[in-house]
């Protein structure tokens, strides 16, 4: 009997590790019954968002800052921001972080703001990797992984990951994988259309 649990029970990890990779695009990828507030169920996919009537409020955070200071996200809204969740240790950040950055730089003008989160990481390798890579958006220092939650419960099981925010401070997208320029900047563009102050019931997934 048990040798034929062993196989039924690895099948049922993979499809939940499927579904988290995967995602969903609607409502079912937001947990409802939160209270108005975001709670992370699954992934979404690259180049999609969820629509606004499905979107939920993001938890807000206040944080220090790897070289001083403090990031607060309420003080973003009204812009599009890409937090995205990262460390000096993890290889697909060596691409991904300096990437962003140029993003960043490209459409930090049109109203979008970038803010890294230095996740389970050694203050003084983050700070060689920023200086190392010219990284010019804020980095909050999280050695123990406190954004992720207040942020809505996001699942840190590995690096890099990406939360993107709309105007009205709800979460639009979460990416479990690395992405490249050209899966961010066709939602990044899709974000800024969107109004700062009502919902567009007509907006669709994907970019």
């Amino acid at each position: 009997m048990k040798s034929r649990l062993v196989p039924i029970a690895l099948a049922c990890a993979a499809l939940a590790a499927a579904a988290l990779v995967t995602g969903c695009t609607g409502k079912n990828a937001v947990d409802q019954a939160a209270g108005g507030q975001f709670r992370f169920v699954s992934a979404s996919s690259p180049g999609q968002t969820w629509q606004p009537a499905d979107r939920k409020k993001a938890g807000d955070f206040t944080a220090d800052l790897l070289n001083g200071g403090t990031f607060k996200l309420a003080g973003d809204a009204g812009k599009v921001v890409v937090v995205n969740f990262w460390a000096s240790w993890c290889n697909p950040c060596k691409i991904e972080t300096p990437q962003f950055d140029n993003v960043y730089r490209a459409y930090k003008s049109k109203g979008v703001d970038f803010v890294g989160i230095d996740f389970k990481d050694q203050r003084s390798t983050a700070r060689s990797f920023v200086q190392n890579y010219d990284i010019s958006y804020p980095i909050v220092y999280d050695q123990q992984g406190k954004t992720a939650l207040q942020l809505g419960h996001l699942p840190a099981l590995g690096l890099p990951f990406t939360v993107l925010i709309d105007k009205q401070q709800r979460v639009a997208a979460v990416y479990t994988q690395a992405l490249q320029p050209a899966d961010l900047e066709p939602v990044l563009n899709k974000l800024l259309a969107e109004s700062a102050t009502a919902a567009s019931s007509s907006a669709s997934p994907g970019a």
